[in-house]
């Protein structure tokens, strides 16, 4: 065993035409010079041949190792698609062939340091179940590296001679921050607004590009980013900020307007039809794409206090187990400070919420009064898997969410988490 996994991962099987949606559609896949080579060589003198010289074009501006992308038909599917809903290239020539992003998806390596993890992407329905409805589907177990089938594509961070500081103590920042994810006996907004103040607290030293691990100031930094870390660790502190953050009262109008205005700013966008019904018909449930936020607001307060207490906290699991695969799915590195990281996450998470209880499931779960038996659970259950995994496919990595997260988010500090706080409102 050479590498870690969620346990969902280990579980996981592609439904191929028995899936619900297909990774076939809605996503962009590069394809790099070798593995477009490859395929040629693979289709020469065949009936592909033509077909794969015509649709596999080179992308202007891409990154080197990205040079191809596959078109699309105009419903947004893939040109290799078949009737079956299966690839015709991977039917045959087999695995082999198939560019990195097809092969691997919903698969997700990254090695951090010399350790190999292997995620999942819950743009995949299978991968969306496997992770929510599991209660021990994000514990970490030893895994074999052939489970990210081509590990030799993992990407990369620290480890190496020029590693630097926000790379080389990335790991201590983020188990502490899941273990918080964790502490089940604080509401999950309450969870958040502590890795809101943890960003915080990290803000001055802690960040890409710091010098303050530098040379005679190193000792003093890591002491301190130690110091922080442990106090984050301790039940005391998270009892303290969670007193602190349910003392606030916020109104819940522009939490709504910032959730509707996030699925109306995709739906010209989207070509996936499941998508689009999905959007109507949430925002229906608070009133129409006209909604009035303050009413929405009620509606949607009404419809949480209405869930029995056994779902209301399966729904929870649905948001932890979330948060969890993305601190391991999306490295916060990527981001320019911890803050950032967590106040994008805050976005999606209030998302899905509100997406989640539009649903017309789930609407009809609150309005029955529903208690937390095994029927009420799958009906759930099957609303929950639909939202978390049309929002993972279609919005989550939208540059329109980004842009919006960065607006929102302001100058940072102070600003930034008072912010967040807004969007912690319905969690």
């Amino acid at each position: 065993m050479t590498a870690t996994a969620p346990r969902y991962m280990t579980r996981f099987r592609c439904l191929a035409d028995a899936c619900e949606d297909t990774c076939c559609a809605g996503l962009v896949v590069l394809v790099s010079e070798p593995r477009l080579q490859r395929l040629k060589q693979a289709v020469a003198g065949g009936p592909d041949a033509e077909r794969v010289e015509a649709f596999i074009q080179p992308e202007p501006g891409a990154s080197p190792g990205d040079e191809a992308v596959i078109a699309k038909r105009e419903d947004g599917h893939c040109v290799f698609l078949d009737a079956r809903k299966t690839c015709s290239l991977h039917r045959a020539y087999g695995e082999a062939a198939l560019p990195d992003a097809c092969a691997t998806f919903p698969r997700v390596a990254t090695r951090w340091g010399h350790g190999l993890e292997v995620t999942g992407s819950l743009a995949c329905p299978e991968v969306a179940r496997l992770c929510l409805l599991a209660e021990d589907a994000v514990d970490t177990v030893p895994v074999s590296e052939d489970l990210a089938l081509r590990p030799e594509m993992a990407r990369s961070l620290g480890g190496g001679a020029f590693e630097d500081a926000w790379t080389r103590h990335a790991e201590a920042v983020r188990s502490t921050a899941l273990s918080v994810l964790q502490r089940r006996e604080l509401p999950f907004a309450a969870r958040l607004f502590a890795l809101g103040q943890l960003g915080l607290r990290l803000d001055g030293f802690y960040f890409r590009s710091t010098e303050v691990f530098h040379g005679d100031a190193r000792e003093g930094a890591e002491a301190l980013l130690a110091e922080v870390l442990r106090a984050f660790s301790l039940p005391e502190t998270l009892t303290t900020l969670h007193g602190g953050f349910a003392a606030l009262a916020l109104p819940g109008g522009p939490w709504v307007g910032i959730c509707a205005a996030v699925l109306k700013s995709r739906l010209g966008a989207v070509r996936s039809e499941r998508f689009h019904t999905l959007v109507e018909r949430v925002l229906e449930s608070y009133g129409g794409a006209d909604l009035l936020p303050d009413d929405a607001w009620h509606r949607y307060a009404e419809r949480r206090e209405r869930l029995s207490l056994g779902l209301s906290q399966r729904v929870e699991q649905y948001l932890r187990h979330h948060a969890v695969n993305h601190w391991l799915r999306h490295p916060f590195t990527d981001a320019p400070r911890v803050l950032d990281y967590v106040f994008r996450m805050a976005l999606r998470e209030a998302v899905l919420c509100w997406t989640l209880f539009g649903h017309p499931t789930v609407v009809a779960l609150c309005a029955e009064g529903a208690a937390d038996t095994a029927e009420a659970r799958a009906r759930l259950d099957a609303a929950a898997v639909e939202c978390f995994q049309l929002i993972a496919k279609h919005v989550e990595q939208a540059p329109q969410l980004h842009a919006l997260a960065q607006g929102l988010a302001g100058s940072g500090g102070d600003e930034t988490l008072g912010r967040m706080l807004v969007l912690l409102k319905g969690l």
